[in-house]
């Protein structure tokens, strides 16, 4: 006999599903036996309900372990790499990547996972396979989850609630980003320090928190990248800078600022716009004092004081500062010119020469002099300029030769 059962009854009702005969009726899912369903109804109801955010579970055993998120205990470490947990579930499946039991490998990228659900989950992101579909925009995603929390912009649900100033969030991690404020912590200061060898990088010498950060960064340097966009072809070193990417194709931009109602796809994004607005600039240097509106722009930044370069090119040993300038010299070796200008035809090999290019097309002439207002289109011939037009007038100024940039 198949059963089915709706929120306020558990009884039988003949359905046409063999495998899991009881069925919730509030959210589809089902059981393989009735005392499952049954602990399942309780996440329906207020019985194991959380005070914090309002979200409810099977029992009082999964509320205790939810609770640790919001008051961030993580009371089980493992031994191996001191990462910590709330569970002594969720450290057991972590161990597993460390003693190699149950692990199932990606074929196509060589990531492992401590269960064939979650490789499986994974393997979507090479397919471009996205089975959750939403029914109101027809969006498509690749796990359930995501799906579930794509439905709150929809519905306006915002359960996780700061207990401090009554602001909702959506999402737990943008109610954790938040308490920030409150609790005077530095952004990203939960990051756990790498000051050991252990996960050190051979090319560069950097330092990774785990083996996973350590294979993730090896592929900067020998150009490895694994992970497809099924919309563009553009290749990936990791899945997460895949995923972020293929936020780009899609239209949908939810983050609006309330200032300039300019929107953003990430909360991350519009939260760094918002500091043009109020000037914010968090992140200080010690040896300078510059300060930075983003915490990797003062990394950067300190690569300068410390003349640190870590990423050199193995075909020359030419070394620079961020892997983006690496990427974009590699193409001197490959003769490799992606980006063509639409007018004229012209190759180049990186986007900002390609940008460059075409202000010769449209006139634009960005960068100034400032004493006799004379426009160029680089601001390199502007220092040219300056070097030979007014040599005298600017060696007899005390302020720096300097250049502006006008806007358009």
């Amino acid at each position: 006999m198949k059963t089915e059962a709706d929120s306020n009854d558990i009884t039988e009702h003949p359905h046409d599903n063999n495998s899991r005969p009881y069925l919730c009726t509030v959210c589809d899912k089902r059981y393989r036996i009735k005392d499952q369903l049954t602990r399942h109804m309780n996440t329906h109801t207020d019985r194991y309900k959380c005070t914090e955010c309002g979200k409810c579970f099977q029992d009082n055993v999964k509320l205790t372990v939810h609770s640790r998120v919001h008051s961030g205990e993580t009371l089980f470490e493992c031994d191996v790499c001191s990462k910590r947990f709330t569970s002594a579930g969720t450290l057991a499946a972590h161990s597993r990547i460390h003693n190699g039991q149950n692990s199932h490998e990606c074929m196509v990228c060589g990531k492992q996972f401590t269960s064939v659900g979650n490789l499986a989950q994974h393997r979507r992101i090479h397919s471009g396979e996205k089975p959750f579909k939403c029914h109101v925009c027809d969006r498509a995603f690749s796990q359930s989850g995501s799906l579930k929390l794509h439905m709150r912009k929809h519905t306006g649900e915002k359960p996780y609630k700061c207990y401090m100033c009554e602001r909702q969030f959506s999402v737990a991690a943008s109610l954790n980003r938040h308490m920030r404020v409150h609790m005077g912590d530095k952004p990203f200061s939960r990051r756990r320090k790498v000051h050991t060898d252990k996960y050190k990088c051979t090319e560069c010498g950097k330092c990774l928190q785990d083996s996973t950060a350590l294979t993730v960064h090896s592929r900067i340097h020998s150009g490895e990248k694994p992970f497809e966009c099924s919309v563009c072809s553009k290749r990936f070193t990791s899945a997460g800078g895949l995923v972020k990417h293929s936020i780009i194709h899609s239209e949908e931009k939810p983050f609006k600022c309330q200032e300039c109602d300019k929107a953003f796809r990430e909360f991350r994004t519009l939260t760094l716009h918002m500091r043009v607005h109020t000037g914010e600039k968090p992140y200080k240097c010690d040896m300078c004092g510059k300060q930075f509106r983003d915490s990797g722009y003062l990394t950067y930044h300190m690569r300068v004081h410390m003349a640190e370069k870590p990423y050199r090119c193995r075909m020359c040993d030419k070394a620079f500062i961020v892997s983006g300038h690496l990427n974009r010299h590699m193409s001197v070796h490959t003769e490799d010119k992606p980006f063509k200008c639409q007018t004229c035809d012209k190759a180049f090999s990186n986007a900002d020469a390609l940008k460059k290019h075409m202000r010769v097309h449209m006139g634009q002439k960005p960068y100034k002099c400032h004493m006799c207002d004379r426009a160029f289109s680089e601001s390199r011939a502007t220092k040219r300029h300056m070097m030979t037009v007014h040599a005298e007038e600017s060696a007899a100024d005390m302020n720096p030769v300097h250049h502006r940039k006008t806007v358009n």
